[in-house]
């Protein structure tokens, strides 16, 4: 995770931020509509997987590093979760870990660790460790991916300016359909989750839990 980005957005923004906000919102809701109906998805084929990646405890109220939403996006991904069991689309954690000098995630931190919720949602997910913003870069994604058979994903969590987009934007990611769940996203502002979401709309599928489940 990093924060550098964010930085530059939040000292960009000033008084105007509500009419972006308001743009941004409209572009987005656009795809929305263009994608669920130009590029339906099928809930019942086996080859797709939700990744769930990094909602961990730092990201929450009382962790090092709090974002924005975090509730809402929170419960919108314990949705998700419950109806990809319902649609026997198997479920993939991923959780980031800095070895001893980061600001947050911390290894064998509390504020590291997969929001407990989560882990009860998904009991028996697969849990993807990484070191990097991007979950396939030395990892081992791409081979629980293709165990199961995978050749789509629904992507959601947290930050949706880094670990969200380089996830979706990972060269190794070229080979799947890629749909982002940008209900179950959030980062540091809602206009930096905006802002990364227009951006990645040109590249991937935007769409909502409630359109696709």
């Amino acid at each position: 995770p990093s924060r550098g980005l964010g930085d530059v957005y939040k000292r960009q923004v000033s008084t105007q931020s509500t009419g972006y906000l308001l743009n941004y919102k409209k572009n987005i809701a656009l795809k929305h509509s263009s994608n669920k109906k130009n590029k339906e998805i099928k809930m019942s084929s086996p080859n797709k997987a939700l990744i769930v990646i990094d909602i961990q405890n730092d990201y929450f109220p009382g962790g090092k590093y709090a974002l924005w939403n975090t509730e809402i996006t929170l419960e919108n991904n314990l949705k998700a979760i419950e109806n990809a069991h319902k649609n026997k689309i198997p479920v993939i954690l991923v959780r980031h870990i800095v070895n001893s000098d980061g600001p947050f995630f911390v290894k064998d931190s509390h504020g590291a660790e997969i929001h407990s919720q989560i882990l009860a949602a998904a009991p028996e997910a697969p849990i993807i460790i990484k070191e990097f913003a991007d979950s396939f870069h030395q990892t081992n994604l791409e081979e629980t991916l293709c165990k199961l058979g995978v050749n789509e994903l629904l992507i959601c969590g947290m930050m949706t300016h880094n670990c969200i987009t380089h996830t979706s934007i990972s060269k190794s990611a070229e080979k799947y359909k890629i749909n982002i769940l940008t209900d179950c996203c959030t980062t540091i502002t809602e206009i930096v989750h905006l802002l990364a979401l227009h951006a990645l709309g040109v590249r991937v599928t935007l769409t909502s839990s409630t359109s696709t489940f």
